[in-house]
């Protein structure tokens, strides 16, 4: 076993405010006399009293103690006792600290085979992080309690590490959210962050930067300050980035150091945001010159007014204590406080009482349950180890001053709020707003109580100003808050609540304008077959098949006739068979485009057009043949008559049309598709036939229209009744004006009617042969009888004969 001999502390010597005998004792740590530096004295001597809100805070803990041992409720027939040491510097604390948990100047850390006892039953405080961090390890040894008043750092969450720490203050965690409640609700996002070089200030740093990851908040500049702090510099820098927001996550002294340089530099229009740290600090608000930096707003703990501790404050003798101080041996029981008023005292900052307050009282009920006190009595003759103690403070669930006292999991109060303040011009913080944690999160502020520094409206601190309706956030170099605004183009919208930076796509069933912020639908069109238009041009499709019908059967009736031979005989009904056949296109150009119908709507046209031509082509070099071919090559004749070379020539080309489009049809066949870039609002349901199956074909037809027109022209001056030159060039003539002027409007016109418009040209060119080439010979078998027949023709011969002689 090691053990740990302390020097005898003799309490007779102890100033009775510093220690109070009792059943059990509770320790307290109070930084009355905080010293940052080392002191060196040529001889003992006490240090003045420097931190009036931290004696307020001892007087305080002094006060619990005695309340409750007034109680005939709260540990009844038990008096408690504490030990009170001045946490002034690291370097004299632990003397202090191995008292509180040494057993008559012996420490047994570790002990194996029986638990632990202290001279404490548990301990509050000390005021800082750092400080706790520092001496948290010895309490926790043991499983001493420790219940600190205002230790806020994170790193007391990790129980594996911090077993026994409590705390009635809440965690940093807390406040940067009250503070960045603040910064959402007046719409600051682009703000500095000074901290203090402590446990503290780095630990609030880390968490607001984590805190803001999900926000429109950003850091633009942050800075650790310690006492060689370049604030020249750093002012220089803020102003540099255009920052008007300065958050000051320090300590008392730190934030001092902070205004006064900011005063001295001539810093003006800042808002300076103050932690619950010096928010409430009495004379900060009271200097010279701070109404010309901006405003001070900060975050604060409510001001809990405890009910008996004036009267206390003014009864104390503290002269009477103080005259004791130079018999004490040690500063952490020493201070010359006798120039204090009660006033002053009383009048101190209020932070972190009532957590002082209810730190005692959670001890106190602990140890009310560990005794197991009721009916008046407690037990009297058990052993009370920390471990004991902590295990009912966990467990603590009381009400202290209309506040319900327990603690999370973590060890974290489960219980209390936060003020939001304003440094008013008469150096007040004046509350003008609150945030509650419990029951659920409320927040609240009063921005007609704010007095800005800018004649009454709300400072605006803003990398960038926000896009207008519409318009996209492109981000400049790291920070998100720094950007350039580019509007949304056509067929895409902003959604400014779930990304303000990326202009979304809007699907194929919706359009968009410019710079908008959502999807239409589009409207959807198509030529259905109910259409005026449609019903015309099918019902003209009708008519044609029909006519052809009958010019059929009347070519049939007069078959050897010498008007139906020369227009080409059997021919003749090959190319009325086809012209009906492409009739069949004009009924799939209109209802809602299918895959069938987007083949059929062309691929008859292609293929029986191209019979009609090719019949036209040999029905043109046939006349030519016979006039004038003939009888300058009567072999050549002879052979094509005799094999019928007409057929075969026929036959070759629709064979060859068959294949191209066999081909090109089943390497791109036509589709649905839906045409949105020429109208944004619509959707034009339309085919998509696809020049690869087409160019070929298209090819074909474009080749025989040119022979036909060839043979045409060479035909012109024979006799008239076997000249169908004039007739086959004035189809040809319609039919090239009526496919240019569709691909011209094609070009130009891209909407519904464009459909209604191909049915037109298809069924304009069939009417054109079957009109000006096959109605003239029937006008001639119907009302001019006399010109068909062989005499007629006959007369025609010899006088063409007659006529090539001469």
């Amino acid at each position: 076993m090691v053990l740990i001999i302390l020097p005898k502390i003799h309490n007779k010597f102890c100033s009775r405010s510093f220690h109070l005998e009792g059943d059990y004792l509770i320790g307290g740590l109070f930084d009355i006399h905080p010293v940052s530096t080392p002191l060196r004295h040529l001889r003992p001597e006490a240090i003045d009293c420097s931190s009036l809100s931290n004696y307020q805070r001892f007087q305080l803990m002094r006060f619990t103690v005695e309340e409750i041992n007034n109680s005939t409720t709260l540990l009844p027939n038990v008096s408690l006792g504490y030990e009170i040491f001045d946490h002034c510097s690291d370097i004299s604390n632990f003397p202090g600290i191995f008292d509180l948990i040494s057993i008559n100047g012996l420490i047994e850390p570790w002990t194996e085979g029986h638990q632990n006892v202290s001279s404490v039953v548990a301990v509050t405080g000390p005021f800082t992080s750092t400080q706790a961090i520092n001496v948290a390890p010895l309490f926790m040894a043991d499983l001493i309690p420790m219940v600190s008043y205002s230790s806020s750092s994170s790193v007391f969450t990790q129980k594996q590490k911090y077993g026994s720490f409590l705390r009635t203050a809440h965690p940093n965690s807390d406040t940067i959210e009250v503070i960045v409640n603040i910064l959402l609700h007046f719409n600051w996002r682009w703000v500095a962050f000074l901290n203090s070089d402590t446990d503290y200030g780095q630990d609030g740093l880390d968490i607001f930067r984590e805190r803001i990851k999900k926000t429109e908040i950003c850091m633009g500049y942050s800075k650790t300050l310690s006492e060689n702090s370049d604030y020249s510099n750093i002012f220089q820098q803020i102003n540099a980035y255009g920052i008007t927001v300065i958050i000051v996550f320090s300590s008392i002294n730190s934030a001092n150091a902070v205004l006064d340089s900011a005063i001295r530099l001539n810093v003006t229009n800042k808002v300076w945001v103050a932690t619950d740290s010096w928010s409430l600090n009495k004379e900060l608000p009271k200097k010279e010159g701070l109404k010309h930096i901006g405003t001070v707003v900060g975050v604060s703990q409510p001001v809990v007014p405890i009910p008996g501790f004036h009267e206390f404050i003014y009864s104390t003798d503290r002269q009477h204590l103080c005259g004791e101080t130079r018999q004490q041996r040690l500063c952490n029981q020493v201070y010359n406080c006798s120039e204090l008023s009660d006033e002053d005292i009383y009048a101190a900052d209020p932070s972190f009482s009532f957590f002082v307050y209810s730190a005692i009282y959670a001890i106190a009920h602990a140890l009310h349950n560990t005794l197991q006190c009721g009916a008046g009595r407690c037990i009297n003759n058990m052993t009370v180890y920390p471990h004991m103690v902590l295990a009912e403070l966990k467990k603590s669930n009381f009400t202290l001053l209309n506040q319900n006292i327990h603690f999370d999991e973590n060890g974290d109060p489960g219980f209390g709020s936060y003020s939001v303040v304003f440094w008013n011009r008469r150096g007040e913080a004046q509350e003008v707003g609150f945030y509650h944690f419990y029951p659920s999160a409320d927040f609240s502020i009063n921005d007609s109580e704010i007095q800005w520094h800018t004649n009454g409206e709300v400072p605006v601190s803003l990398c960038s100003h926000e896009c207008s309706v519409g318009f996209a956030k492109k981000q400049n170099g790291i920070h998100k808050c720094c950007f350039t605004c580019e509007i949304c183009p056509n067929s895409t919208y902003i959604n400014a609540t779930e990304d303000p930076y990326t202009c979304v796509s809007c699907t194929d069933a919706e359009w968009s304008a410019e710079g908008s912020t959502s999807c239409s639908l589009r409207v959807v069109e198509f030529i259905p077959i109910t259409d005026t238009g449609a019903l015309v041009i099918m019902v003209a499709a009708w008519a044609l098949v029909g006519l052809s019908l009958a010019v059929s059967v009347l070519f049939a009736i007069n078959f050897n006739t010498p008007v139906v031979r020369s227009a080409g005989g059997p021919m003749c009904f090959l190319i009325l068979i086809c012209l009906s056949l492409c009739s069949i296109c004009v009924y799939f150009h209109f209802g809602r485009p299918t895959a069938a119908a987007c083949i059929l709507r062309f691929l008859p046209f292609l293929l029986f057009y191209t019979v009609c031509l090719a019949c036209f082509v040999v029905r043109s070099l046939q006349v030519v043949c016979i006039f004038k071919i003939a009888a300058k090559l009567p072999t050549l004749y002879s052979r094509w008559m005799r094999y019928h070379g007409q057929w075969w020539f026929i036959a070759v080309i629709f064979a060859i049309q068959a294949f191209l489009l066999l081909v090109g049809y089943g390497c791109r066949p036509p589709g649905p598709h839906n045409e949105t870039v020429m109208y944004p609002s619509k959707i034009i349901l339309s085919c998509d036939v696809g020049v690869e199956a087409c160019t070929a074909p298209s090819i074909v037809l474009v080749t025989l229209c040119f022979l036909c027109f060839i043979f045409s022209y060479m035909g012109k001056d024979l006799p008239k009744n076997y000249n169908e030159a004039k007739s086959i060039t004035f189809c040809l003539i319609l039919l090239t004006l009526t496919w240019t002027l569709l691909f011209t409007i094609h070009i130009l016109y891209q909407g519904k009617y464009i459909q209604t418009l191909n049915g037109l040209a298809i069924i304009s060119s069939l009417y054109s042969f079957l009109l000006w080439y096959f109605v003239p010979k029937c006008v001639i078998i119907i009302f001019q009888p006399q010109r068909n027949t062989q005499q007629y023709f006959q007369g025609l011969i010899q006088s063409y004969t007659k006529t090539i002689s001469q």
